[in-house]
């Protein structure tokens, strides 16, 4: 008697529509893969999450420059193409704007004067206030704020200042300081602590405007405080002030029609 084999069973036909299926998937994302590396240029598609705050401001500030750089350019072309303008009217406009550039900052400023340094309290005395759970007035009393450099400028200002600066950069009727999280920005460009102000002007006068101002006063009473710890250091010397080279608020000009 013969035994019977076995039956096989039927292998599960596999869909048709796995054999084109399969590969389109794999050129799709080879074609991803391509796209991504030629829009990256080799960086990282997602850098937000590595992205420090030193890199932002490093990108910042050249970028900045950029600008900078790229206006001075179209400064010196409207400036080259204005002198060759033979007109009564422009050559008398033109002689009173170089008179303004001293009183608008456009010139540099050096002489007697007064500098400041602002500091923060130290970062470890921060740290030790934030943990406790009372302690956001006197956090806030630890930091240099927008307000309390702009006090400091406003009394300069009012005690004669030929010339101000913050940070080595001049500072003009067009300037504005500004918070940007832990540090002040100045002209889009962001700086951190600690903080120098200089001031070309009589030292004596100076400095009593300084006294007099309430605002400054209250800094310093802070500065004085072991629990606080906010710097403040006041020196006479010889300041040189810059001219301001940043960008002025009126950067078009339209020709005249006769």
């Amino acid at each position: 008697m013969t035994t019977p084999e076995p039956a096989v069973p039927d292998r599960p036909r596999r869909s048709a529509g796995w054999r084109f299926g399969t590969p389109a998937v794999v050129l799709v994302c080879g074609a991803l893969f391509v796209v991504s590396g030629t829009n990256s240029q080799g960086t990282d598609l997602r850098p937000g999450r590595y992205t420090s705050l030193a890199s932002l401001t490093e990108g910042a500030s050249r970028s900045y420059q950029d600008l900078q750089a790229r206006a001075d350019r179209l400064g010196a072309e409207v400036e080259q193409l204005t002198e060759q303008v033979d007109d009564a009217a422009v050559r008398k406009e033109r002689r009173r704007a170089e008179r303004l550039r001293g009183p608008a900052g456009l010139e540099p400023v050096s002489g007697e004067g007064v500098t400041i340094v602002m500091s923060d309290a130290p970062e470890e005395q921060i740290e030790e206030a934030v943990g406790r759970p009372d302690a956001q007035a006197d956090v806030d009393l630890m930091v240099v704020h927008q307000q309390d450099l702009q006090a400091v400028v406003n009394a300069l200002w009012a005690g004669g200042a030929a010339a101000v600066t913050l940070q080595g950069q001049r500072l003009v009727t067009t300037t504005g300081i500004q918070c940007s999280g832990s540090q002040v920005q100045l002209q889009g460009v962001p700086y951190p602590e600690p903080y120098t102000i200089q001031a070309v002007g009589d030292p004596d006068a100076l400095v009593a405007a300084l006294d007099d101002d309430a605002d400054v006063a209250g800094f310093r009473y802070d500065a004085l405080r072991p629990e606080v710890g906010v710097g403040w250091d006041l020196t006479e010397d010889e300041v040189e002030a810059p001219a301001y080279d940043g960008l002025l608020d009126l950067e078009v000009a339209e020709p005249r029609t006769s």
